[in-house]
């Protein structure tokens, strides 16, 4: 490709609204253009990027035998009233009316339009097991879009989905894409971690997310070395027990003036916040009621959790507002759990504290010497969020703690979907019964932008060879000047022979500025032709080492570079 005849856009600067890496090498290196918050165009080069990383997911998933197909983006309201989803899914599904008064929903993921596919194409066990999939543009309306293509309205996703006669076939179909991920984001070059995770709103009753790792991750990850790992959300840890001794045996209410945090109670009675428990008050729209939810002072309430264990939605709960909580008798930053009358969760933690300091729910008062059981009662359960240094369930030790990106996530869907939608198959037996789902995600956009966040540098992005927009660009330093242009030409022909993806900068540019631009486009090899080129001497580049360069001859560079290639 000749660089005077591509659509090349790099820029200084990014836009102000570009925070992390990702997004502004995106943005700088002409990869895409932002339509509007969260939503963006694909230009030539990140559509290349984009294209390989598809390849390479298409290539592993037909591996395991699974048959690609593409769905619809537009999905009827009464597919998901089947599943029971179309009230519950929440403001991030995009409906609309069409002119006939009848209602859609831009697809945000495809578990019904799938499971409505099989249950009409697939009537005999003798098809199953089977494995479909897509690689498709989402949609989800974002209460706020942000970190470019971490978090967006529209992205591209590759979703499959597998129906099985059984459970042991659900395990086998689980077990092969879990496989298929790990070799996939393998291939990709990326750092990643496979950890246990929540099945959230598309539900079933097990889940796996695959998580490269990056300090910009929306997600918290602990770990072990026993080779326990997990999302925040799914992740339990072992209770870690605190007495303190200065506690008594009898309730006392004490005043404790301008202490509505942890932290302000800390300092005003020299307490460690261990001994303490906190009072959460939550509104569950969904179920319309109020709830309380305790945990230790030094702890975090794990929203997840309370979520399953009330059966209710992300969406649907929420902090209760000051109003709501003196409506119930308490005060805010001092709500405790004696004598509210509200349902009451406690963290396993808390029922094991010999005593502890809580809220009097009254302003500028606190009880101490409380004990669960006999000063108060609720359903005990693990409410709270494991963090480093927490005791790992499985062996006992210190975990350890990372951020992440996920990058995919695969689902136990047992019947959660076939069941309701009545998707069966005749059994051995001559039964009607519901097949057993799977389902497997990919964010293509968001492992474009997590490759970034791992291979970049000050000068710009470092793609991994196999997902570069191009392989290797020669720059000669003058085109203009006879020999320089000519070996140029013979490199550039003789790589294309080599089926290198090849850019030739034909540009009447600065020879820095020419720099620059592939430094920041992230193109792995750099073919300089200067001075030397009468000689049949180039200077040679790997972008991975941005400052170090040597001279070589042109047969040495072709080689280096088709010989590169030939490993992927």
């Amino acid at each position: 490709m000749l660089a005077s005849k591509m659509l090349l856009s790099t820029l200084k600067d990014a836009p102000q609204e570009a925070k992390i890496s990702s997004h502004i090498l995106l943005l700088r290196a002409g990869m895409m253009k932002n339509e509007v918050a969260g939503v963006f165009n694909y230009l030539p080069l990140g559509l290349r990027v984009l294209n390989k990383i598809e390849n390479i997911i298409r290539e592993e998933m037909d591996a395991t035998g699974a048959q690609e197909i593409l769905c619809s983006a537009i999905q009827p309201k009464e597919l998901w009233e089947e599943s029971g989803r179309w009230s519950k899914y929440g403001p991030e599904l995009f409906r609309f009316t069409d002119r006939h008064d009848r209602e859609f929903c831009l697809g945000p993921t495809h578990e019904e339009v799938f499971t409505s596919i099989a249950r009409d194409l697939v009537k005999s066990s003798k098809s199953l097991p089977l494995n479909i999939y897509q690689i498709q543009t989402k949609y989800r309306d974002e209460v706020r879009p942000r970190f470019g293509l971490m978090r967006g309205r529209e992205f591209i996703m590759k979703d499959a989905y597998s129906f099985d006669k059984d459970e042991n076939g659900l395990e086998k179909s689980y077990q092969a894409m879990a496989d298929a991920y790990s070799k996939i984001f393998s291939r990709l070059g990326l750092k990643f971690r496979v950890v246990l995770a929540d099945t959230g709103a598309i539900g079933g009753n097990g889940s796996h997310q695959f998580m490269a790792l990056s300090e910009v991750g929306e997600s918290d990850i602990v770990y072990c070395d026993c080779g326990y790992a997990a999302d925040v959300e799914k992740a339990e840890s072992l209770p870690n027990e605190y007495v303190d001794d200065s506690m008594g045996e009898v309730v006392e209410k004490i005043n404790t003036p301008n202490t509505g945090t942890i932290e302000e109670l800390k300092e005003f009675l020299n307490r460690d916040p261990r001994a303490m428990a906190k009072t959460i008050i939550y509104h569950d729209y969904l179920n319309e009621k109020f709830v309380a939810v305790m945990v230790r002072g030094d702890r975090e309430v794990n929203e997840i959790k309370v979520v399953n264990a009330l059966n209710t939605t992300e969406n649907e709960l929420v902090l209760a507002t000051p109003e709501e909580i003196l409506s119930l008798g308490s005060v805010h930053g001092f709500c405790g759990p004696c004598g509210l009358n509200v349902e009451l969760l406690v963290d396993e933690e808390v029922s094991k504290m010999k005593s502890m300091l809580v809220g009097a729910n009254e302003k500028d008062y606190h009880l101490i010497n409380v004990k669960f059981g006999r000063d108060f009662t609720g359903t005990v359960g693990y409410f709270r969020k494991a963090t480093k240094g927490d005791l790992c369930p499985v062996c006992g030790k210190p975990m350890s703690q990372e951020r992440g990106i996920e990058v995919g996530q695969i689902f136990k869907l047992q019947t959660k979907y076939s069941a309701p939608m009545k998707a069966t198959f005749v059994n051995e037996e001559n039964k009607n019964v519901p097949m057993v789902m799977g389902c497997y995600g990919i964010g293509v956009t968001r492992t474009m932008a997590a490759i970034i966040e791992q291979y970049h540098d000050e000068a710009g992005i470092i793609w991994p060879l196999q997902v570069a927009p191009y392989q290797a660009v020669i720059v000669p330093i003058n085109y203009k000047d006879e020999s320089q242009s000519k070996l140029a030409n013979e490199i550039y022909e003789k790589l294309k022979k080599e089926h290198v993806e090849v850019i030739l900068d034909d540009r009447d540019a600065k020879p820095g500025f020419k720099f620059k631009d592939w430094e920041l486009i992230g193109i792995p090899y750099m073919i300089i032709c200067g001075k030397k080129s009468s000689e049949n001497i180039v200077e040679f580049k790997v972008r991975s080492n941005v400052n170090n360069k040597e001279e070589i001859s042109v047969e040495d560079a072709i080689s280096r570079v088709s010989s590169a290639i030939k490993d992927l």
